[in-house]
């Protein structure tokens, strides 16, 4: 008896496991270009990577008659499957936008790896077609820079990209701007007058037009002095600004005269502008007479040749 027993649970347990006939997918949604069993059909089994029919381009969608997955399908070698009254399938491609944003980013960091893109520069890229935009595939690494001709100074560029899922290569070209921030002046100033850091704004200009007009740091202009009149927004160049005067002309200053341990006095009168160590003759108030010295940083005047220093002491 129980031989009979043993075979016919055996038939009834593999009976109920049985594998299910794929089931094919009302729509599907892949990111390469061909559409395999798997992707078409849910448990598609040993016959999932076999190769159906090719993708529509990245970023479009595809209908696929009920006749051509038929086709393709028995090509595959499969031809037992549930279709649950569809027509057609759904076929779509997935895609990742490449526009001029990515495409510049790529150039950017290829001129910084070959040591063109000066530290602090920003990349100002303008193509030739400014709305190129690209539908690559859907995987990691959508696109890749494979050459780039630019020439330091030059504002032309050229360049060859390959975007995944396109067969052929796509050539752009453009102009490169490289822009750096230089100062500014934040409010209209008069002449004399000494920046802090609050009068001074960071812009960014063409590093082409900053190289010329000798631009100077952020650092350099703070306690400098304004040579003339100068309106809000202008660039502050070398030129606009000078060391703060310690004296200025046709002013009091107090004439100084060291001579070892003691230190002599006398009241003069400026007969220039001099910033501190900057040589200066003042007029003795009293005597007339005139003195040749440096001005000091508190604003006075230190008398330095042997000379002058006689006719001080001999006052």
């Amino acid at each position: 008896m129980q031989k009979f027993i043993l075979p016919a649970l055996f038939l009834a347990f593999t009976g109920s496991t049985a594998f299910a006939a794929p089931v094919l997918k009302a729509q599907v949604s892949v990111n390469h270009p061909v559409i395999t069993v798997g992707d078409m059909f849910e448990d598609a089994g040993l016959l999932a990577e076999r190769a159906l029919f090719r993708a529509p381009e990245p970023g479009t969608t595809g209908i696929v008659s009920l006749d051509a997955v038929r086709a393709a399908a028995a090509k595959a070698g499969l031809t037992d499957y549930t279709q649950d009254g569809l027509l057609s399938v759904r076929v779509e491609r997935r895609a990742t936008v490449v526009d001029t944003t990515v495409l510049s980013g790529l150039i950017s960091a290829d001129l910084a790896v070959r040591g063109l893109l000066p530290a602090g520069a920003e990349l100002h890229t303008r193509f030739d077609d400014p709305a190129l935009s690209y539908n690559a595939e859907a995987v990691e690494t959508p696109v890749t820079l494979l050459a780039l001709r630019y020439q330091p100074g030059a504002a032309s560029f050229s360049a060859r990209f390959q975007v995944a899922g396109m067969e052929l290569p796509v050539d752009v070209a453009g102009s490169i701007d490289l822009l750096v921030e230089v100062p500014h002046l934040a409010a209209s100033l008069k002449a004399g007058a000494v920046l802090t850091p609050a009068d001074i704004e960071m812009k960014r200009v063409s590093l082409a037009f900053a190289d010329q007009s000798g631009v100077e740091n952020f650092d350099d202009l703070v306690g400098k002095q304004l040579r003339r009149n100068s309106r809000a927004g202008v660039m502050l160049k070398a030129t606009d600004v000078t060391e703060p005067l310690a004296v200025r002309r046709n002013t009091e200053v107090t004439v100084l005269l060291r001579t070892g341990p003691m230190t002599l006095t006398v009241v003069g009168q400026s007969l220039g502008d001099a910033v501190t160590g900057q040589p200066v003759q003042v007029m003795n108030s009293v005597t007339r007479k005139i003195l040749n010295g440096v001005a000091t940083a508190g604003g006075a005047v230190e008398i330095t040749t042997a000379a002058t220093k006689l006719q001080v002491a001999g006052l």
